[in-house]
């Protein structure tokens, strides 16, 4: 095994997530774990979720990983990004959840993605967290992605009754920590948050990998 991995390293040397410098070992150079754009909690509060967070803005190098993270094959970065969502929330929102979950894709776009990003998202931050992850939430209704309409008014029209809560019997009673890739206005995880809370959840706080610069503004 210690072979193969040597030949694995020599063919595929690693690479920083996020600025693709080259490494002897680990995932981050420490060039980006000093530099990255660091956010943290996010000012106000969501319609339906009391609290969210996010370790890192939507922007320079963070973004180019999220973006080879969802269309360009890199699942493998999943595992440092889950690790930086992990760290923030115990930093910015321990003690306020029991349970996690995630924020569903559509079975159209998780077929022409080849998976569902937010779900491995919360599946190894969960993992780090000790936390359960349940399935509570499914998305019946293939809709257009959010980046592309510019408010959010727009965006929440979008999503308005495009998610089902299920299973309700693993998280009624109980605070959720519904987990997504990015918050930009907060369209989506407000609709997400809305259904779980119908469905008997007690409270939703919110993770993401990363979030608009916007969307820590105090108006918000």
């Amino acid at each position: 095994m210690k072979l193969v991995k040597r030949l694995s390293d020599l063919l595929f040397p690693p690479r920083c997530v996020f600025c693709r410098k080259r490494l002897e070992t680990g995932d981050v150079c420490p060039d980006c774990a000093v530099d990255l754009p660091r956010c943290g909690r996010i000012r106000g509060r969501g319609e339906f979720f009391s609290q969210a967070a996010a370790p890192l803005y939507y922007e320079g190098r963070a973004r180019e990983a999220m973006l080879r993270y969802k269309f360009g094959g890199r699942r493998g970065h999943a595992v440092p990004f889950a690790r930086l969502m992990a760290s923030c929330a115990d930093e910015e929102l321990a003690g306020l959840y029991d349970v996690a979950a995630w924020v569903p894709v559509s079975r159209r776009r998780r077929r022409g993605r080849g998976f569902d990003q937010a779900r491995l998202l919360a599946r190894l931050t969960a993992e780090r967290l000790g936390v359960p992850l349940v399935t509570a939430l499914r998305k019946k209704r293939h809709t257009q992605a959010n980046s592309r309409l510019d408010t959010r008014e727009a965006r929440s029209a979008n999503v308005l009754g495009a998610f089902q809560a299920v299973n309700a019997q693993l998280f009624q009673g109980k605070r959720v920590l519904l987990i997504d890739d990015i918050y930009t206005t907060g369209a989506t995880l407000s609709e997400c948050s809305r259904m779980l809370l119908m469905a008997g959840a007690e409270d939703v706080v919110c993770l993401t990998f990363a979030a608009a610069r916007k969307a820590n503004k105090k108006e918000n």
